[in-house]
């Protein structure tokens, strides 16, 4: 039986509302192990984070690590239906949904190596299910060039449909404390060369590998 979107994304919340009840730390131990082992194996210089809300995967203590490698760390700071980067930094404040973000800034960042996205779930075509407000897909059609795109969350919430839309962001690596994902290799993006070897050719749009 076929599902909308709307549909599945409160299939979505209420699955990684009980999930968010227990083991958050460990979850999200395992998420930022992972992202910190992509990191550095593309040589990750400026990286999209995002400051964590709900339940989301909390990876704060990866970017209090990656500045202190002088990693630049940008979060996103809204700015009407959508959001700009800004230099992850303290004091945060709440902003736009009771989002933490660092203070404004007139500093115009244009691209990144790495994009790590939350999300509520993704669907067949590996596209990005969020809340509905379609900032993400604002922004990303905003940059230059598409950065390496890591979609996290607590939980594999996975619609065996295409549901999305042709502007929904793409996953390049999907990651959860249960597995990483990869999309299908038919893109030309150096940063994605760089990730062959990890890739397992596959029918299915994701190839799967379990976390150890």
């Amino acid at each position: 039986m076929s599902i909308d979107k709307a549909s599945f994304r409160k299939v979505c919340m209420k699955k990684l509302q009980r999930t968010a009840s227990y083991g958050h730390k460990s979850k999200d131990y395992k998420v930022m192990s992972v992202l910190e082992q992509i990191l550095n194996d593309v040589n990750a210089q400026t990286v999209l984070f995002y400051i964590p809300f709900g339940f989301e995967v909390d990876i704060k203590g990866l970017i209090h690590k990656q500045r202190r490698m002088q990693k630049k760390c940008y979060v996103p700071f809204m700015v009407g239906e959508s959001f700009k980067m800004v230099t992850y930094r303290l004091p945060l404040t709440r902003g736009v949904f009771g989002v933490s973000e660092p203070n404004d800034s007139l500093l115009s960042i244009k691209n990144v190596d790495v994009a790590i996205v939350p999300v509520l779930g993704v669907d067949t075509d590996a596209k990005r299910i969020g809340f509905g407000k379609g900032m993400y897909d604002r922004f990303f059609s905003s940059l230059a060039k598409k950065p390496l795109t890591i979609f996290v969350q607590l939980d594999e919430c996975i619609c065996e449909e295409k549901i999305t839309d042709h502007y929904d962001v793409q996953a390049d690596i999907y990651i959860t404390p249960q597995s990483i994902k990869y999309r299908k290799p038919n893109v030309r993006s150096d940063s994605l060369r760089r990730w062959y070897r990890y890739r397992q050719r596959s029918d299915r749009i994701f190839d799967l590998q379990k976390i150890k």
